[in-house]
């Protein structure tokens, strides 16, 4: 992971961790001016409410989508054409 990983996946999830923070904190010494001022950028965005601190919980969703694709929708529309072959 590297900082503008880190920066860019806050940005796009609306979710830091306590274990990124703690992993920003602990790299804090050896970070560029660029990267220093995207963290404190990540701060204010805490501060404003826009990044919450939290867990990501988006591979469920991404898992759910793939199960509705793959399995339900396939049988709905199975269901469907067959009933409408019996009317």
């Amino acid at each position: 992971m590297t900082t503008g990983e880190l920066f860019l996946e806050s940005l796009s999830s609306g979710v830091i961790t306590q274990a990124e923070i703690d992993w920003l904190l602990n790299q804090q010494d050896c970070l560029t001016r660029a990267e220093q001022a995207a963290m404190q950028r990540l701060g204010r965005l805490l501060d404003q409410g826009q990044i919450q601190l939290g867990c990501r919980v988006a591979p469920q969703r991404q898992w759910h989508r793939q199960v509705l694709n793959e399995w339900i929708e396939p049988l709905g529309r199975r269901r469907r054409s067959t009933l409408a072959r019996t009317a």
